[in-house]
């Protein structure tokens, strides 16, 4: 008896640290990637025609479509078909085990009747606020999916504001031809008067105070809902579908877990206000591959909350793998920020192209937000036509919204000081920019532990580190037009340039400011390729260059 206990003990004993490092996450890199698991589904499939579905554009088909949704999941799960024709609906409320399929030549057209969309809780930028519901949505379901050739359009055109200034004279005319009013200087349409009041109000919708969505009714035309809305759910497909003309941002799911964005076209109108395409937020272990992007603002963007609710609600965005993707208009091809209070790390991008996009990888932040962004990887990424700047990292993005909260915007390092850290980009190429790199940071918390490799940026400007540490640059080319300088070192600690290459007859290699700027190291590099080597300014001194050959 007493040797089995004293057996029993000892198996005990040596499980529990066994069970302990098994606990542990893993360590993903290039060579162990995140693993995302799929859905799968019953064979057993519902057209919605059979129980009434009209597909004449016409007949709103909410309930039909939604009843079939729910059968199909009461009876263990399959297939809700919509085939070929313009189905006309209000919201559409996924449930679990379903796949609703979509086939070419079919049209999801929601309806502009706002009526039919119920003021509920939803997300503003991470934070609790009062929404029209979204076309799509689920909350807290499992393996679910939407698949298909088929076409979700959210009329969106009736939901946004937009500028004369972004639209052709003719598009202006149809504009107000279509109803709503035009501000008051005449620059501005409005779908209506209370959005109009609203908009010029600066009135907020997050619930705060004991507010519910039902309080929000004056304005509830201001309340633009995002296209897909996925909260908390588990096994996720999206494959095949084209998203389009949503009324904010298109594809939005929330701490939802074993994602998949498969072969999806995004389409939102250049001058779509918020009109990002997928915003992934709070996510864990998700996949995008495969898709085409051509939007009104962020592409393809990592979120996680926003200041002292994000940090609060603490879900970094998180083993994700993003590959094989085009993005077409947009202001950044891959972004994460600037709501990333929660975090984001162990995301793998690679294999992508950037098409005229306003910004190519970039990552934004601001005092007050918070938040750790880290074991960011990105290689293979080719871009043509950048606007503006092919890398990018600005810890003072601010744009002022009535949904702000009071930051702490003091330059101290504290729990609203946000952290970029530890990536790598590798392989890219940049054909036309306005600048090739830049990254600024905070003086109190740098922009640390960046790597850009084997990268040739043809750029009107060069690069820019400002407020930066640690940064390497190893056989990058810097083809820029202006070169005076090619590369501006200001404030900047511990970087490494090492075989470096530079435009012909450049008139200035470094410009290396600031006097908290030291241990610069130059390797297997001719300053010489520039008609002028360093110039120094405001407090810089010439004891912080090291040039190695």
């Amino acid at each position: 008896m007493k040797t089995s206990f004293f057996r029993w003990a000892l198996a005990l004993a040596l499980a529990v640290p066994l069970a302990t490092l098994a606990q542990k996450p893993p360590i993903y890199s290039w060579d162990n990637l995140p693993k995302i698991i799929q859905p799968s589904f019953k064979k057993d499939t519902l057209n919605i025609q059979k129980l009434g579905a009209k597909p004449d554009g016409v007949t709103l088909n909410t309930q039909v479509i939604n009843k079939a949704i729910e059968v199909m999941s009461k009876k263990g799960g399959g297939v809700v078909l919509v085939p070929k024709g313009i189905w006309l609906t209000g919201p559409i409320e996924l449930k679990s085990n379903v796949n609703l399929h979509i086939q070419k030549s079919a049209i999801v057209l929601f309806t502009n009747d706002k009526s039919q969309y119920a003021l509920v809780e939803g997300s503003y930028e991470g934070k609790k606020a009062a929404r029209n519901q979204s076309p799509i949505s689920a909350v807290g379901v499992e393996n679910i999916a939407i698949t298909g050739k088929g076409i979700i359009d959210g009329n969106g055109d009736v939901w946004r504001a937009v500028n004369k200034s972004q639209l052709t004279e003719g598009q202006w005319k149809e504009k107000l031809a279509s109803g709503g009013v035009v501000k008051a200087d005449g620059k501005t349409w409005y779908p209506s008067e209370q959005f109009l009041k609203a908009s010029v109000e600066g009135k907020s919708m997050l619930l705060t105070d004991g507010k519910k969505p039902s309080d929000f009714a004056e304005m509830k035309d201001f309340l633009r809902p995002n296209l897909v809305v996925l909260t908390q759910c588990k096994k996720v497909l999206l494959e095949g579908i084209t998203f389009q003309n949503s009324p904010a941002w298109c594809l939005h799911p929330l701490m939802t877990e074993n994602l998949t964005i498969r072969n999806v076209v995004v389409k939102n109108p250049e001058y779509a206000q918020n009109g990002d395409g997928m915003d992934i937020e709070s996510c864990k272990n998700f996949l995008v591959e495969g898709c085409t992007l051509d939007v009104g603002d962020d592409a393809i963007c990592i979120k996680s909350g926003k200041d002292e609710e994000g940090r609060k609600r603490g879900m970094p965005t998180e083993n994700g793998i993003i590959r094989n993707n085009v993005v077409y208009n947009g202001h950044g091809g891959f972004v994460v920020g600037s709501e990333m209070s929660g975090g984001a790390r162990n995301i793998f991008v690679y294999d992508c192209t950037f098409m005229g996009t306003d910004k190519g990888l970039r990552f934004k932040s601001v005092r007050g937000r918070g938040g750790i962004v880290e074991n960011i990887y990105a290689k293979n990424i080719y871009m043509k036509d950048i606007a503006q700047e092919a890398i990018f990292f600005d810890m003072y993005y601010f744009v002022k919204f009535a949904t702000d909260s009071p930051r702490d915007e003091r330059p101290i390092v504290n729990e609203g000081t946000p952290i970029f850290r530890n990536m790598k980009f590798e392989n890219i190429v940049c054909h036309g920019a306005k600048k090739g790199i830049f990254v600024r940071g905070l003086p109190e918390m740098p922009i640390q532990n960046i790597t850009v490799e084997n990268a040739t940026l043809q750029t009107e400007l060069g690069a820019e580190l400002i407020d930066a540490s640690a940064i390497t640059c190893k056989n990058v080319t810097l083809l820029a037009e202006k070169t005076e300088p090619m590369i501006l070192i200001d404030n900047s600690q511990k970087v490494t340039l090492d075989n470096i290459i530079v435009s012909k007859d450049a008139k200035k290699f470094f410009t290396i400011t600031g006097n908290r700027t030291k241990e610069i190291k130059v390797l297997k590099t001719k300053l010489e390729q520039a008609q002028e080597k360093v110039e120094w300014k405001e407090g810089a001194s010439a004891s912080v260059l090291s040039i190695m050959p």
